[in-house]
Protein backbone atom coordinates (compact mmCIF):
# COMPACT_ATOMS: atom_id res chain seq x y z
CA UNK A 1 0.00 0.00 0.00
CA UNK A 2 1.35 3.66 -1.15
CA UNK A 3 1.02 6.32 1.26
CA UNK A 4 1.34 10.08 0.10
CA UNK A 5 0.59 13.29 2.77
CA UNK A 6 -0.40 16.79 0.70
CA UNK A 7 -0.98 19.97 1.61
CA UNK A 8 -3.63 22.49 -0.03
CA UNK A 9 -2.23 25.91 -0.37
CA UNK A 10 -4.47 28.85 -1.94
CA UNK A 11 -4.68 32.47 -1.93
CA UNK A 12 -8.28 33.38 -0.02
CA UNK A 13 -11.52 32.36 -2.06
CA UNK A 14 -9.77 30.51 -4.92
CA UNK A 15 -11.47 27.38 -4.25
CA UNK A 16 -9.48 25.19 -1.84
CA UNK A 17 -12.29 24.18 0.64
CA UNK A 18 -14.88 22.96 -2.26
CA UNK A 19 -11.88 21.41 -3.73
CA UNK A 20 -11.27 19.44 -0.87
CA UNK A 21 -14.73 18.80 -0.23
CA UNK A 22 -15.39 17.31 -3.61
CA UNK A 23 -11.47 15.44 -3.14
CA UNK A 24 -12.94 13.55 0.42
CA UNK A 25 -16.72 12.52 -1.58
CA UNK A 26 -15.44 11.12 -4.75
CA UNK A 27 -12.64 9.17 -2.58
CA UNK A 28 -15.12 7.16 -0.54
CA UNK A 29 -15.20 9.79 2.75
CA UNK A 30 -18.91 9.16 2.99
CA UNK A 31 -21.58 6.36 2.76
CA UNK A 32 -23.63 6.44 -0.44
CA UNK A 33 -26.42 7.29 2.06
CA UNK A 34 -24.64 10.03 3.96
CA UNK A 35 -26.21 13.37 3.41
CA UNK A 36 -23.03 15.84 3.24
CA UNK A 37 -22.90 19.08 2.95
CA UNK A 38 -20.55 21.77 1.77
CA UNK A 39 -17.20 23.32 3.66
CA UNK A 40 -16.87 19.69 5.09
CA UNK A 41 -13.31 20.96 6.35
CA UNK A 42 -14.30 24.52 7.67
CA UNK A 43 -15.87 23.10 10.82
CA UNK A 44 -14.98 25.75 13.17
CA UNK A 45 -18.44 28.56 13.50
CA UNK A 46 -15.64 31.54 12.15
CA UNK A 47 -14.56 29.88 9.43
CA UNK A 48 -17.80 29.04 8.07
CA UNK A 49 -19.04 32.86 8.69
CA UNK A 50 -16.10 34.28 7.04
CA UNK A 51 -15.32 31.82 4.51
CA UNK A 52 -12.14 31.46 5.02
CA UNK A 53 -9.88 28.73 6.14
CA UNK A 54 -8.21 29.64 9.94
CA UNK A 55 -7.30 26.61 11.24
CA UNK A 56 -4.86 23.23 9.81
CA UNK A 57 -7.02 20.08 9.79
CA UNK A 58 -6.45 16.98 7.90
CA UNK A 59 -8.08 13.90 6.84
CA UNK A 60 -7.61 10.68 4.68
CA UNK A 61 -8.82 9.20 1.59
CA UNK A 62 -8.08 5.76 -0.20
CA UNK A 63 -7.73 6.20 -4.19
CA UNK A 64 -6.88 2.23 -5.18
CA UNK A 65 -4.54 1.54 -3.73
CA UNK A 66 -3.04 4.80 -2.40
CA UNK A 67 -3.82 6.37 1.24
CA UNK A 68 -4.03 10.07 0.83
CA UNK A 69 -3.97 11.97 3.51
CA UNK A 70 -4.99 15.82 2.78
CA UNK A 71 -3.66 18.97 5.00
CA UNK A 72 -6.33 21.86 4.28
CA UNK A 73 -4.16 24.98 5.12
CA UNK A 74 -5.01 28.69 5.71
CA UNK A 75 -4.34 30.96 2.95
CA UNK A 76 -4.66 34.04 5.12
CA UNK A 77 -0.99 35.33 6.12
CA UNK A 78 -2.39 36.49 9.47
CA UNK A 79 -2.70 32.52 10.30
CA UNK A 80 0.47 31.50 8.08
CA UNK A 81 2.16 30.00 11.61
CA UNK A 82 -0.83 27.41 11.05
CA UNK A 83 0.74 26.99 7.17
CA UNK A 84 4.33 27.26 8.36
CA UNK A 85 4.02 23.86 10.74
CA UNK A 86 1.91 21.97 8.42
CA UNK A 87 4.44 22.18 5.43
CA UNK A 88 6.61 20.53 7.59
CA UNK A 89 4.65 17.72 7.44
CA UNK A 90 3.34 17.15 3.64
CA UNK A 91 5.41 15.36 0.50
CA UNK A 92 3.76 17.49 -1.85
CA UNK A 93 1.65 20.11 -2.07
CA UNK A 94 -1.42 21.08 -4.59
CA UNK A 95 -0.87 24.78 -5.34
CA UNK A 96 -4.44 26.06 -6.95
CA UNK A 97 -4.62 28.73 -8.63
CA UNK A 98 -7.58 31.13 -9.63
CA UNK A 99 -7.70 30.94 -14.16
CA UNK A 100 -8.43 34.47 -14.43
CA UNK A 101 -6.65 36.52 -11.21
CA UNK A 102 -3.48 33.73 -11.26
CA UNK A 103 -1.44 33.35 -8.35
CA UNK A 104 -1.84 36.64 -5.57
CA UNK A 105 0.11 37.23 -2.81
CA UNK A 106 -0.71 35.20 0.09
CA UNK A 107 -0.50 32.29 -2.40
CA UNK A 108 3.01 33.90 -3.14
CA UNK A 109 3.53 33.53 1.15
CA UNK A 110 2.90 29.83 0.89
CA UNK A 111 4.50 28.25 -2.15
CA UNK A 112 8.44 30.28 -0.73
CA UNK A 113 7.88 28.12 2.03
CA UNK A 114 6.60 24.90 -0.03
CA UNK A 115 9.70 25.57 -1.93
CA UNK A 116 12.37 26.76 0.41
CA UNK A 117 11.20 23.51 1.99
CA UNK A 118 12.20 21.26 -0.77
CA UNK A 119 8.35 20.06 -1.55
CA UNK A 120 7.42 19.69 -5.83
CA UNK A 121 4.16 21.27 -6.42
CA UNK A 122 1.19 19.70 -8.16
CA UNK A 123 -0.28 23.02 -9.48
CA UNK A 124 -4.09 23.32 -10.18
CA UNK A 125 -5.52 25.71 -12.38
CA UNK A 126 -9.30 26.03 -10.88
CA UNK A 127 -12.38 28.10 -12.09
CA UNK A 128 -11.86 27.18 -15.58
CA UNK A 129 -15.35 27.73 -16.54
CA UNK A 130 -15.06 31.57 -15.90
CA UNK A 131 -16.05 33.65 -18.48
CA UNK A 132 -13.13 35.63 -18.08
CA UNK A 133 -10.72 32.52 -17.64
CA UNK A 134 -7.34 32.71 -19.26
CA UNK A 135 -5.61 29.47 -17.97
CA UNK A 136 -2.46 30.39 -20.35
CA UNK A 137 -1.82 33.46 -18.42
CA UNK A 138 -2.46 31.48 -15.12
CA UNK A 139 0.40 29.63 -15.65
CA UNK A 140 2.84 31.87 -17.54
CA UNK A 141 2.44 33.70 -13.77
CA UNK A 142 2.89 30.51 -11.86
CA UNK A 143 6.49 30.16 -14.12
CA UNK A 144 7.37 33.66 -13.38
CA UNK A 145 6.51 33.19 -9.41
CA UNK A 146 8.53 30.36 -9.26
CA UNK A 147 11.54 31.71 -10.57
CA UNK A 148 11.60 34.70 -8.59
CA UNK A 149 11.28 32.23 -5.78
CA UNK A 150 14.20 30.65 -7.10
CA UNK A 151 12.81 27.30 -7.70
CA UNK A 152 15.14 24.47 -8.78
CA UNK A 153 14.63 22.86 -11.95
CA UNK A 154 12.67 19.54 -10.50
CA UNK A 155 10.27 22.16 -8.89
CA UNK A 156 9.81 23.91 -12.24
CA UNK A 157 8.54 20.58 -14.05
CA UNK A 158 5.35 20.63 -12.58
CA UNK A 159 2.08 18.81 -13.57
CA UNK A 160 -0.52 21.32 -14.33
CA UNK A 161 -4.33 20.21 -13.97
CA UNK A 162 -7.27 22.35 -15.31
CA UNK A 163 -10.14 22.36 -13.01
CA UNK A 164 -13.74 23.05 -11.84
CA UNK A 165 -14.03 22.82 -8.47
CA UNK A 166 -17.71 23.24 -7.60
CA UNK A 167 -18.61 20.96 -9.91
CA UNK A 168 -15.97 18.37 -9.13
CA UNK A 169 -14.20 18.09 -12.38
CA UNK A 170 -10.56 17.54 -12.92
CA UNK A 171 -8.68 17.07 -16.40
CA UNK A 172 -4.95 17.00 -17.63
CA UNK A 173 -5.49 18.99 -21.19
CA UNK A 174 -7.62 21.62 -21.46
CA UNK A 175 -9.54 19.84 -24.15
CA UNK A 176 -10.07 17.03 -22.73
CA UNK A 177 -13.90 15.36 -21.14
CA UNK A 178 -13.90 14.52 -17.85
CA UNK A 179 -16.82 14.43 -15.38
CA UNK A 180 -14.63 13.73 -12.00
CA UNK A 181 -11.33 14.38 -10.66
CA UNK A 182 -9.60 11.27 -11.69
CA UNK A 183 -6.82 12.80 -13.00
CA UNK A 184 -6.13 14.68 -10.16
CA UNK A 185 -6.19 11.67 -8.08
CA UNK A 186 -4.00 9.98 -10.53
CA UNK A 187 -1.44 12.56 -10.46
CA UNK A 188 -1.46 12.74 -6.80
CA UNK A 189 -0.99 8.48 -6.68
CA UNK A 190 1.96 9.21 -8.66
CA UNK A 191 3.87 10.62 -6.23
CA UNK A 192 3.26 8.49 -3.70
CA UNK A 193 5.60 6.19 -2.30
CA UNK A 194 6.35 2.47 -0.42
CA UNK A 195 6.33 2.17 3.10
CA UNK A 196 9.43 2.22 4.68
CA UNK A 197 8.98 0.49 8.20
CA UNK A 198 12.57 -0.66 8.95
CA UNK A 199 14.25 2.69 10.59
CA UNK A 200 13.27 3.01 14.03
CA UNK A 201 9.92 5.13 14.98
CA UNK A 202 9.77 8.91 14.41
CA UNK A 203 6.98 10.72 14.59
CA UNK A 204 6.63 14.81 14.09
CA UNK A 205 3.85 16.74 16.07
CA UNK A 206 2.27 19.44 14.20
CA UNK A 207 -1.27 20.05 15.80
CA UNK A 208 -2.17 19.01 19.61
CA UNK A 209 -6.76 18.02 19.80
CA UNK A 210 -8.21 17.05 23.79
CA UNK A 211 -10.45 14.57 25.21
CA UNK A 212 -11.75 14.28 28.20
CA UNK A 213 -11.60 10.56 28.57
CA UNK A 214 -7.41 10.77 27.19
CA UNK A 215 -6.50 13.88 27.22
CA UNK A 216 -4.05 16.15 25.46
CA UNK A 217 -3.61 14.48 21.91
CA UNK A 218 -0.45 15.22 20.08
CA UNK A 219 -1.26 14.51 16.00
CA UNK A 220 1.87 13.86 14.43
CA UNK A 221 3.26 12.60 10.96
CA UNK A 222 4.88 9.26 11.21
CA UNK A 223 8.37 10.13 9.43
CA UNK A 224 9.74 6.48 10.05
CA UNK A 225 9.11 3.27 11.69
CA UNK A 226 5.90 2.15 12.62
CA UNK A 227 4.12 1.90 15.91
CA UNK A 228 1.40 0.53 18.48
CA UNK A 229 -1.45 1.16 20.88
CA UNK A 230 0.18 0.26 24.10
CA UNK A 231 3.99 0.50 22.92
CA UNK A 232 6.05 2.58 25.93
CA UNK A 233 8.17 5.38 23.40
CA UNK A 234 9.50 8.85 24.26
CA UNK A 235 8.63 12.49 23.90
CA UNK A 236 11.62 14.63 22.91
CA UNK A 237 10.47 18.15 23.64
CA UNK A 238 12.66 20.85 21.81
CA UNK A 239 14.79 21.64 24.63
CA UNK A 240 16.17 18.11 24.42
CA UNK A 241 14.69 17.00 27.25
CA UNK A 242 13.43 12.99 26.87
CA UNK A 243 9.94 11.65 28.65
CA UNK A 244 9.43 7.87 28.76
CA UNK A 245 5.48 6.90 28.56
CA UNK A 246 2.86 4.95 27.26
CA UNK A 247 0.65 5.07 24.38
CA UNK A 248 -2.80 4.80 25.67
CA UNK A 249 -4.69 5.63 22.85
CA UNK A 250 -4.12 5.46 19.25
CA UNK A 251 -6.05 7.53 16.80
CA UNK A 252 -6.36 7.14 12.78
CA UNK A 253 -8.20 9.50 10.28
CA UNK A 254 -11.01 7.61 7.83
CA UNK A 255 -12.35 10.48 5.92
CA UNK A 256 -12.69 13.46 8.08
CA UNK A 257 -13.86 10.97 11.01
CA UNK A 258 -11.33 9.72 13.94
CA UNK A 259 -11.07 6.15 14.59
CA UNK A 260 -8.83 3.99 17.21
CA UNK A 261 -6.44 2.02 16.10
CA UNK A 262 -4.06 -1.03 16.97
CA UNK A 263 -0.96 0.20 14.84
CA UNK A 264 0.44 2.85 12.48
CA UNK A 265 2.94 3.11 10.09
CA UNK A 266 5.45 5.39 8.18
CA UNK A 267 3.60 7.99 6.50
CA UNK A 268 0.39 7.28 8.63
CA UNK A 269 -1.01 10.64 10.57
CA UNK A 270 -1.72 9.86 13.73
CA UNK A 271 -3.49 11.34 17.06
CA UNK A 272 -0.99 9.91 19.91
CA UNK A 273 -2.56 10.22 23.50
CA UNK A 274 -0.59 9.44 27.01
CA UNK A 275 1.41 12.52 27.27
CA UNK A 276 0.80 15.41 29.54
CA UNK A 277 3.44 17.70 28.28
CA UNK A 278 3.26 17.08 24.15
CA UNK A 279 3.74 19.83 22.74
CA UNK A 280 3.75 21.31 18.49
CA UNK A 281 7.14 20.48 17.35
CA UNK A 282 7.87 17.60 19.46
CA UNK A 283 8.90 13.94 18.29
CA UNK A 284 7.64 10.72 19.37
CA UNK A 285 10.19 8.12 18.83
CA UNK A 286 11.55 4.67 19.86
CA UNK A 287 12.46 4.17 23.53
CA UNK A 288 15.34 2.26 22.87
CA UNK A 289 17.01 5.00 20.29
CA UNK A 290 15.01 8.64 20.68
CA UNK A 291 15.89 10.52 18.11
CA UNK A 292 14.33 14.13 17.32
CA UNK A 293 13.30 15.42 14.02
CA UNK A 294 14.16 18.93 13.06
CA UNK A 295 12.62 21.43 14.69
CA UNK A 296 9.55 23.50 13.66
CA UNK A 297 10.39 27.48 13.43
CA UNK A 298 7.68 29.87 13.28
CA UNK A 299 7.83 33.35 12.08
CA UNK A 300 7.57 35.72 14.99
CA UNK A 301 4.60 38.34 16.05
CA UNK A 302 4.53 41.36 14.72
CA UNK A 303 1.14 42.96 15.98
CA UNK A 304 0.24 43.16 19.42
CA UNK A 305 -2.42 44.39 22.12
CA UNK A 306 -3.25 44.54 25.74
CA UNK A 307 -5.82 42.23 26.97
CA UNK A 308 -7.21 43.57 30.31
CA UNK A 309 -10.34 42.92 32.47
CA UNK A 310 -13.83 44.85 31.63
CA UNK A 311 -13.58 48.02 34.24
CA UNK A 312 -16.67 49.48 32.64
CA UNK A 313 -19.73 50.32 34.89
CA UNK A 314 -21.16 47.38 32.92
CA UNK A 315 -18.29 44.98 34.21
CA UNK A 316 -19.96 41.70 34.67
CA UNK A 317 -23.67 41.88 33.49
CA UNK A 318 -23.35 39.90 30.30
CA UNK A 319 -20.15 37.68 30.49
CA UNK A 320 -19.36 34.65 32.86
CA UNK A 321 -15.84 34.42 32.80
CA UNK A 322 -14.50 38.43 33.58
CA UNK A 323 -11.46 37.98 36.12
CA UNK A 324 -7.70 38.60 35.11
CA UNK A 325 -6.91 34.79 36.25
CA UNK A 326 -9.64 33.37 33.77
CA UNK A 327 -8.73 35.76 31.07
CA UNK A 328 -4.66 34.39 31.95
CA UNK A 329 -5.73 30.90 32.03
CA UNK A 330 -7.54 30.89 28.89
CA UNK A 331 -4.58 32.61 27.37
CA UNK A 332 -2.53 30.38 28.12
CA UNK A 333 -4.50 27.69 26.90
CA UNK A 334 -4.68 28.94 23.53
CA UNK A 335 -0.44 29.15 23.62
CA UNK A 336 -0.72 25.18 23.08
CA UNK A 337 -1.88 25.04 19.77
CA UNK A 338 -1.85 28.87 18.67
CA UNK A 339 1.71 28.30 17.79
CA UNK A 340 2.43 31.73 16.33
CA UNK A 341 0.98 33.67 19.68
CA UNK A 342 2.98 35.35 22.69
CA UNK A 343 1.63 36.40 25.78
CA UNK A 344 3.52 38.35 28.05
CA UNK A 345 1.78 40.08 31.37
CA UNK A 346 2.55 43.86 31.35
CA UNK A 347 4.78 45.09 34.39
CA UNK A 348 2.68 46.50 36.86
CA UNK A 349 -0.72 45.70 36.03
CA UNK A 350 -3.14 42.60 35.37
CA UNK A 351 -3.04 43.17 31.86
CA UNK A 352 -1.83 41.24 28.86
CA UNK A 353 0.02 42.25 26.05
CA UNK A 354 -0.95 39.43 23.26
CA UNK A 355 1.01 39.44 19.96
CA UNK A 356 0.12 37.89 16.75
CA UNK A 357 0.64 37.85 12.91
CA UNK A 358 -2.07 40.42 12.41
CA UNK A 359 -5.03 42.04 13.59
CA UNK A 360 -6.96 39.14 11.91
CA UNK A 361 -5.11 36.52 13.76
CA UNK A 362 -5.54 38.66 16.96
CA UNK A 363 -9.06 39.53 16.17
CA UNK A 364 -10.24 35.55 15.72
CA UNK A 365 -8.94 34.92 19.24
CA UNK A 366 -10.64 37.61 20.87
CA UNK A 367 -13.99 36.55 19.01
CA UNK A 368 -13.69 33.21 20.30
CA UNK A 369 -13.15 34.07 23.42
CA UNK A 370 -16.39 36.17 23.47
CA UNK A 371 -18.08 33.33 22.19
CA UNK A 372 -17.24 31.30 25.29
CA UNK A 373 -18.41 33.94 28.37
CA UNK A 374 -15.40 36.08 28.13
CA UNK A 375 -15.76 39.34 29.06
CA UNK A 376 -12.48 41.69 28.47
CA UNK A 377 -11.21 45.17 26.97
CA UNK A 378 -8.53 45.20 24.07
CA UNK A 379 -6.68 48.05 23.30
CA UNK A 380 -5.61 49.48 20.07
CA UNK A 381 -3.08 46.94 17.86
CA UNK A 382 -0.03 48.11 17.90
CA UNK A 383 3.22 46.62 15.24
CA UNK A 384 6.18 45.21 17.08
CA UNK A 385 9.33 47.27 16.68
CA UNK A 386 13.00 45.78 17.31
CA UNK A 387 15.99 47.40 17.69
CA UNK A 388 19.27 46.48 16.01
CA UNK A 389 23.17 48.16 15.78
CA UNK A 390 20.96 51.49 17.76
CA UNK A 391 18.65 51.62 14.98
CA UNK A 392 15.10 51.69 15.66
CA UNK A 393 13.56 48.69 12.67
CA UNK A 394 9.68 48.02 11.71
CA UNK A 395 7.45 44.94 10.07
CA UNK A 396 7.51 45.93 6.27
CA UNK A 397 4.68 44.25 4.50
CA UNK A 398 4.23 44.24 0.47
CA UNK A 399 0.60 45.05 -0.12
CA UNK A 400 -1.17 43.87 -4.04
CA UNK A 401 -4.02 45.97 -4.76
CA UNK A 402 -6.28 45.41 -7.37
CA UNK A 403 -9.02 48.27 -8.09
CA UNK A 404 -11.48 49.40 -10.46
CA UNK A 405 -9.59 52.06 -11.96
CA UNK A 406 -11.40 55.55 -11.43
CA UNK A 407 -11.10 54.58 -8.40
CA UNK A 408 -7.36 53.97 -8.38
CA UNK A 409 -6.37 57.89 -7.87
CA UNK A 410 -7.92 57.61 -4.15
CA UNK A 411 -6.11 54.65 -3.49
CA UNK A 412 -2.75 55.71 -4.02
CA UNK A 413 -3.29 59.03 -2.56
CA UNK A 414 -4.66 57.49 0.92
CA UNK A 415 -1.84 55.24 0.55
CA UNK A 416 1.17 57.69 0.08
CA UNK A 417 0.00 59.62 3.41
CA UNK A 418 0.49 56.31 4.97
CA UNK A 419 4.23 56.48 4.01
CA UNK A 420 3.67 53.40 1.39
CA UNK A 421 5.85 53.22 -1.47
CA UNK A 422 4.94 51.83 -5.36
CA UNK A 423 6.83 49.21 -6.62
CA UNK A 424 4.60 48.22 -9.69
CA UNK A 425 1.85 49.43 -11.74
CA UNK A 426 -0.42 47.76 -14.34
CA UNK A 427 -4.13 47.60 -16.19
CA UNK A 428 -5.73 44.47 -16.93
CA UNK A 429 -9.78 44.55 -17.92
CA UNK A 430 -10.30 47.85 -16.75
CA UNK A 431 -8.79 47.39 -12.94
CA UNK A 432 -5.93 49.00 -11.81
CA UNK A 433 -2.66 46.38 -9.89
CA UNK A 434 -1.04 48.11 -7.56
CA UNK A 435 1.95 46.93 -5.82
CA UNK A 436 3.64 48.77 -2.30
CA UNK A 437 5.91 48.40 0.45
CA UNK A 438 4.13 49.93 3.45
CA UNK A 439 5.41 49.69 7.22
CA UNK A 440 2.67 47.55 9.28
CA UNK A 441 1.61 50.51 10.99
CA UNK A 442 0.29 52.30 7.81
CA UNK A 443 -2.08 48.90 6.96
CA UNK A 444 -3.54 49.21 10.82
CA UNK A 445 -7.09 50.89 10.11
CA UNK A 446 -6.89 50.82 6.02
CA UNK A 447 -9.26 48.20 5.21
CA UNK A 448 -12.58 49.69 6.01
CA UNK A 449 -11.29 53.18 4.71
CA UNK A 450 -10.24 51.04 1.15
CA UNK A 451 -14.05 49.29 1.30
CA UNK A 452 -15.53 52.76 1.18
CA UNK A 453 -13.20 54.29 -1.52
CA UNK A 454 -13.33 51.33 -3.77
CA UNK A 455 -17.26 51.09 -3.05
CA UNK A 456 -16.48 47.21 -2.37
CA UNK A 457 -15.00 46.56 -5.35
CA UNK A 458 -11.44 46.57 -4.56
CA UNK A 459 -9.43 43.37 -3.66
CA UNK A 460 -6.27 43.84 -1.02
CA UNK A 461 -4.02 41.71 0.46
CA UNK A 462 -0.39 41.70 2.22
CA UNK A 463 2.52 39.58 3.45
CA UNK A 464 4.87 40.39 5.48
CA UNK A 465 8.26 41.20 4.01
CA UNK A 466 11.30 42.30 6.40
CA UNK A 467 12.07 44.32 9.27
CA UNK A 468 13.60 47.67 8.02
CA UNK A 469 14.43 50.83 9.12
CA UNK A 470 11.90 53.23 10.96
CA UNK A 471 9.89 55.34 8.41
CA UNK A 472 8.49 57.84 10.06
CA UNK A 473 5.43 59.20 11.97
CA UNK A 474 2.34 58.34 10.47
CA UNK A 475 -1.04 60.42 10.85
CA UNK A 476 -3.87 58.59 12.47
CA UNK A 477 -7.25 59.00 12.53
CA UNK A 478 -8.52 62.44 11.27
CA UNK A 479 -11.65 62.34 13.18
CA UNK A 480 -12.85 62.92 16.91
CA UNK A 481 -15.26 60.35 18.78
CA UNK A 482 -18.52 61.53 20.41
CA UNK A 483 -18.21 60.92 24.47
CA UNK A 484 -21.49 60.12 26.55
CA UNK A 485 -21.05 62.54 29.65
CA UNK A 486 -23.38 60.29 31.53
CA UNK A 487 -25.59 57.12 32.67
CA UNK A 488 -28.96 55.88 31.49
CA UNK A 489 -30.32 55.07 28.21
CA UNK A 490 -30.00 57.48 24.79
CA UNK A 491 -33.28 59.12 23.87
CA UNK A 492 -33.86 59.51 20.37
CA UNK A 493 -34.87 63.38 21.00
CA UNK A 494 -31.07 63.58 21.78
CA UNK A 495 -29.93 61.69 19.06
CA UNK A 496 -31.75 63.05 16.60
CA UNK A 497 -29.77 66.34 17.84
CA UNK A 498 -26.60 64.98 18.02
CA UNK A 499 -26.54 63.00 14.28
CA UNK A 500 -25.95 66.55 12.91
CA UNK A 501 -22.51 66.72 14.90
CA UNK A 502 -21.57 63.08 13.27
CA UNK A 503 -22.08 59.67 12.57
CA UNK A 504 -23.97 57.83 15.59
CA UNK A 505 -22.85 54.12 16.84
CA UNK A 506 -25.81 53.70 18.72
CA UNK A 507 -29.79 53.54 19.07
CA UNK A 508 -32.54 54.86 20.93
CA UNK A 509 -32.82 53.05 24.38
CA UNK A 510 -29.34 51.75 24.32
CA UNK A 511 -27.66 52.11 28.00
CA UNK A 512 -24.86 54.56 28.10
CA UNK A 513 -21.73 55.25 30.53
CA UNK A 514 -19.82 58.17 31.09
CA UNK A 515 -16.79 57.51 28.93
CA UNK A 516 -18.53 55.35 26.31
CA UNK A 517 -18.06 56.46 22.73
CA UNK A 518 -21.56 56.72 21.13
CA UNK A 519 -20.05 58.31 17.80
CA UNK A 520 -17.64 59.76 15.45
CA UNK A 521 -17.40 63.15 15.46
CA UNK A 522 -17.30 65.15 11.90
CA UNK A 523 -14.11 67.32 13.32
CA UNK A 524 -10.80 66.28 14.51
CA UNK A 525 -11.56 66.81 17.82
CA UNK A 526 -13.48 64.36 20.93
CA UNK A 527 -16.44 66.12 21.80
CA UNK A 528 -18.54 65.17 25.29
CA UNK A 529 -21.90 64.92 24.42
CA UNK A 530 -25.57 63.82 26.67
CA UNK A 531 -27.07 60.99 24.46
CA UNK A 532 -29.99 60.65 27.66
CA UNK A 533 -31.12 64.59 27.63
CA UNK A 534 -35.23 64.64 27.12
CA UNK A 535 -36.69 67.39 25.46
CA UNK A 536 -38.46 69.35 28.44
CA UNK A 537 -42.18 69.45 28.45
CA UNK A 538 -44.50 72.60 28.19
CA UNK A 539 -48.07 73.72 27.50
CA UNK A 540 -46.90 74.02 24.25
CA UNK A 541 -44.48 71.14 23.88
CA UNK A 542 -45.67 67.03 24.44
CA UNK A 543 -43.70 64.14 24.81
CA UNK A 544 -45.82 62.89 21.72
CA UNK A 545 -44.26 64.84 19.06
CA UNK A 546 -41.28 62.81 19.01
CA UNK A 547 -42.94 60.11 16.94
CA UNK A 548 -41.84 62.20 13.67
CA UNK A 549 -37.79 62.03 14.30
CA UNK A 550 -35.95 61.16 11.30
CA UNK A 551 -32.71 59.12 12.22
CA UNK A 552 -30.00 58.11 10.61
CA UNK A 553 -29.40 53.96 11.10
CA UNK A 554 -26.83 53.80 13.26
CA UNK A 555 -22.77 52.70 12.54
CA UNK A 556 -22.73 48.98 13.88
CA UNK A 557 -19.43 48.27 14.47
CA UNK A 558 -17.93 44.32 13.87
CA UNK A 559 -14.94 43.75 16.13
CA UNK A 560 -12.62 44.30 13.40
CA UNK A 561 -14.07 47.33 12.61
CA UNK A 562 -13.73 48.48 16.16
CA UNK A 563 -10.23 47.53 16.59
CA UNK A 564 -9.37 49.59 13.30
CA UNK A 565 -11.24 52.66 14.82
CA UNK A 566 -9.78 52.92 18.00
CA UNK A 567 -7.16 55.54 19.17
CA UNK A 568 -4.37 54.98 21.55
CA UNK A 569 -6.75 56.62 24.23
CA UNK A 570 -9.55 54.20 23.58
CA UNK A 571 -10.39 50.66 24.25
CA UNK A 572 -12.87 48.42 23.05
CA UNK A 573 -15.28 46.52 25.56
CA UNK A 574 -16.02 43.06 24.58
CA UNK A 575 -18.58 40.46 26.13
CA UNK A 576 -20.58 38.16 24.44
CA UNK A 577 -23.43 39.90 23.61
CA UNK A 578 -22.29 43.75 22.71
CA UNK A 579 -19.11 45.34 20.92
CA UNK A 580 -18.41 48.90 22.78
CA UNK A 581 -16.27 51.71 22.31
CA UNK A 582 -15.09 53.72 25.38
CA UNK A 583 -12.08 56.07 26.98
CA UNK A 584 -9.36 54.18 28.89
CA UNK A 585 -10.20 57.07 31.26
CA UNK A 586 -13.82 57.33 31.85
CA UNK A 587 -14.10 60.80 33.53
CA UNK A 588 -13.96 63.68 31.51
CA UNK A 589 -12.33 65.48 34.48
CA UNK A 590 -9.10 62.90 34.22
CA UNK A 591 -9.30 62.81 30.50
CA UNK A 592 -8.47 66.87 31.41
CA UNK A 593 -6.20 66.54 34.15
CA UNK A 594 -4.15 64.03 31.97
CA UNK A 595 -3.78 66.24 28.78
Amino acid sequence: MKNITIGVIAHVDHGKTTLVDQLLKQGGAFAAHQEVGNLIMDSNDQEKERGITIYAKNCSIKHNETIINIVDTPGHADFSSEVERVLRVVDTVLLLVDAQEGPMPQTRFVTQKAIELGLKPIVVINKIDKPAADPKSAIDKVYELFIELDASEEQLDFPIIYAIAKEGIAKKELEDQSNNLNPLFDTISERATEKDISKPFQALVYALDYSEYSGRIGIAKIVNGKVSKGENISLIQQNGEVQNGKISKLIKFQGNQQIDADSAENGDIVGIAGFKDVTIGTTFANQSNPKALPIIEIGKPTVSMVFSTNTSPFAGKEGKNVTSRTIYERLQKELETNVGLKVEQVEGSESYRVSGRGELHLAVLIETMRREGFELSVSKPNVIFREENGQKLEPIESLFISVPTEYSGTVIEKLNKRKAEMQNMGNKNNFTELEFIIPTRGLIGYNSEFIYDTHGEGIISHIFKEYAPYKGSISGRTNGVLISQCAGKALGYALNNLQERGTLFIKPATDVYEGMIIGKNARNEDLVVNPTKGKQLTNMRASGNDDGLQLEPPLIMTLEQALEFIDDDELVEVTPSSIRLRKKLLSENERKRVK
